[in-house]
Order: structure tokens, then C-alpha cells, then sequence
């Protein structure tokens, strides 16, 4: 018989790629893994792991394990539910992990609401960029993550994660002023963003609860789908009309470090127009990012709902087409129906939906 323990290591090499990053992850010690996989292998008669340059990758044995890994693990987390179900456990602590204008935004609310609701629950939260809270919810060390959606982000068809969309918001172009390019609008309009409603449009709470995936309904609508508005400013914020990713094209650049999903998200859109960014400038604080284009460093995309906490008189805000950051909830396949997370996940979505109504 295969030991569900062993599964789970060999889905933490298989997400690592490396013994040790895999046993980091598990709290084990990289001697501990190693021999959970070869008994593993003994198990199934196979061998399950190949040498990848200075990794591992998994053979097509190993390949065929893991996805059956997958199901497995995602069936005991749906039994661990039932059981606190049954139990009636409305007490215990929840862990999320979500960036940090994703906190502001929608988790706080959240937790400000839980408190009143369920006070039984507690919710503790972590600080970390989208691709590390994926990541910290596969391995188990958070049990909700709040994420956006970019090009190494797990498929929406992923087996080992259950979606909930929350918002989307595009992302806007901040120029210094006496940029060519803010010209073409009253240099003023910086103050105006900073005096608007930069209220965001999200699902109702009805409709983003009927999201929630079920037994009879495992996946959930893409992120930014049809069904997800996009985040957009009071209409008298926009003087003029807006600028194209391709007009960016020969800037220097200020923006995230490499890795974090919003990087990724830019150098796509400008990959899409036709050139690579040069990124002279990083900062995964958007406040210093624009506070640098304030300065003349350069010219930089931020996602709309990151400018309400940043100082904008020194610069010009255009809108531009294309790219925008698609935030979702994500949890362990088949935890969705935790008692302790369903309540999480309900009061998430219903402060994306109040999102809209939030005004100055």
C-alpha cells in the first residue's frame, strides 16, 4: 500500500524540483526526503525521479504517480472537511497569505467582518507576493492564498487548487511631468487621480459565492473572465485619450523585481508590443515606484488600485490598454468546503464585491 506521506513528498520534489527546496518545504531534512522516495519507488516498483542538471524531474512513471498523487491528496482534504463538518468546528485559525495591496483591499475587511461573524475563527496573515502564497498553499504552510494570475501561475485546470475570483484592475502608465508623452493631457491630472474614488467593481456576493467550487462543480470561472468586472476609476479622472504599451517602447523603466507577478505581467504586455523593457530601477513597492518616476528616473505601469496609496503630484497618470493584474483566492483541492474556510472565503469575496461602494 502507498503511503499518503510519501505522496505528498513526491508532489514537493515535483513542485521544487530539488531534494533540499523540497524537504525546506516539508520541514524535513534532505536525508528524510531522499529515503521517503526511495521507499516510495520500492513501493511501486518504478523509478520515479531522474537527474535534471543540478535538480530532479520526474520520470513518466513518476508522471502518472503524481497525478493520481493529486487526486488522492485532494480527496483526504475533502474528507478532513467533512469530518470538521460534522464536528461542527467553527473554531481554529486560518492562515492566508496575500500581497500587500490585496490586504488592504479585500483581506482586512475580511477579517475585520469574520471577527463580528464567526469570532471563533482566527485568521492570521502573511505578507508575500503571489507566486510565493501559490506555492506556501501547496506546501501547506497557509491555508488560503490571495494571488494574481501571470504566466508561471498553476493552470486554471490545475488539479491540486480550487480558484476563487475576487477582482480584476488594469494596470495605468506613470510619467513624470514634462514627459512627451504626459503632454498631451493638463498636467494637473495627477491631482485629480489623487482626489478620485478609485473604487474597484467586483462580482456581487451572490454571484462570487456561487463560484465556490462543490462536489457537483470542482472548477470556478477564470480569473478576469467574462464574468469579472475590471476595476475602473470615477469617469472625470481620464483627460484624453490613452496611451498604447508600443508608445513605451525605448523608456527606461521603473518596475518589480523579476518574479513577481506583476513583472511578469509588464514585460508580456511589451513583449506583446514588440520589445523588451529595460528596467533600470526595482521596486515591489509601488509607492517608491512611483515616487522614482516622480523623480525623473523613468516610466513605470502600476496596477490602478496600488496608486491610492502612493503620492501622485509629481507625476502624470495615463490609462493604457491591455494589461491588468486578475487577483483570485486560491486554496488545496477539496478544502473548499472547510467550515473554517467557507466562512473565509464567503467574507473575501463580499469585500471584493463592496469594493465598488468604496468612497472617499
Amino acid at each position: 500500500m502507498i503511503d499518503t506521506r510519501r505522496l505528498r513528498t513526491l508532489r514537493a520534489v515535483a513542485d521544487h524540483r530539488t531534494v533540499t527546496a523540497a524537504a525546506a518545504a516539508l520541514h524535513l531534512t534532505p536525508s528524510a526526503v531522499s529515503q521517503q522516495l526511495v521507499a516510495l519507488e520500492h513501493e511501486v516498483g518504478h523509478r520515479l525521479l531522474e537527474r535534471d542538471g543540478r535538480g530532479v524531474r520526474l520520470t513518466s512513471v513518476g508522471r502518472i504517480l503524481l497525478g493520481h498523487a493529486n487526486e488522492v491528496l485532494a480527496q483526504l482534504e475533502r474528507a478532513g472537511a467533512d469530518i470538521a463538518a460534522y464536528t461542527t468546528g467553527t473554531a481554529g485559525e486560518v492562515k492566508v497569505a496575500s500581497f500587500a495591496t490585496a490586504i488592504g483591499l479585500v483581506v482586512a475587511p475580511a477579517v475585520g467582518t469574520l471577527r463580528d461573524k464567526e469570532p471563533g475563527i482566527q485568521v492570521r496573515v502573511l505578507d508575500a507576493e503571489g507566486d510565493q502564497s501559490l506555492t506556501m498553499v501547496l506546501d501547506g504552510v497557509v491555508d488560503v492564498a490571495v494571488a494574481v494570475e501571470y504566466r508561471g501561475a498553476p493552470a486554471e485546470d490545475d488539479r491540486r487548487l480550487s480558484r476563487i475570483p475576487l477582482y480584476s484592475e488594469p494596470f495605468d502608465v506613470v510619467l513624470p511631468r514634462g514627459h512627451a508623452l504626459a503632454d498631451r493631457i493638463p498636467a494637473d491630472v495627477g491631482h485629480a487621480l489623487a482626489d478620485a474614488d478609485h473604487s474597484a467593481d467586483a462580482f456581487s456576493a451572490t454571484d462570487a459565492r456561487n463560484a465556490l467550487p462543490t462536489p457537483d462543480r470542482p472548477g470556478t470561472p477564470a480569473a478576469g473572465g467574462p464574468d469579472l468586472p475590471v476595476a475602473d476609476p470615477a469617469g472625470e479622472m481620464w483627460i484624453g485619450p490613452g496611451l498604447s504599451v508600443a508608445d513605451l517602447a525605448g523608456e527606461t523603466w521603473i518596475g518589480p523585481y523579476p518574479g513577481n507577478p506583476c513583472h511578469d505581467v509588464i514585460a508580456l504586455a511589451c513583449e506583446h508590443a514588440g520589445f523588451t523593457p529595460e528596467f533600470a530601477h526595482s521596486s515591489d513597492d509601488f509607492s517608491a515606484v512611483v515616487a522614482l518616476a516622480a523623480a525623473g528616473a523613468g516610466v513605470a505601469m502600476v496596477p490602478r488600485l496600488a496608486l491610492r496609496a502612493a503620492d501622485l503630484s509629481g507625476v502624470v497618470i495615463r490609462p493604457v490598454a491591455g494589461p491588468e493584474r486578475r487577483v483570485f483566492a486560491a486554496v488545496r483541492r477539496g478544502a473548499e468546503r472547510h467550515p473554517l474556510l467557507v466562512p473565509l472565503l464567503e467574507t473575501l469575496q463580499d469585500a471584493a464585491a463592496a469594493l465598488r461602494h468604496t468612497s472617499a
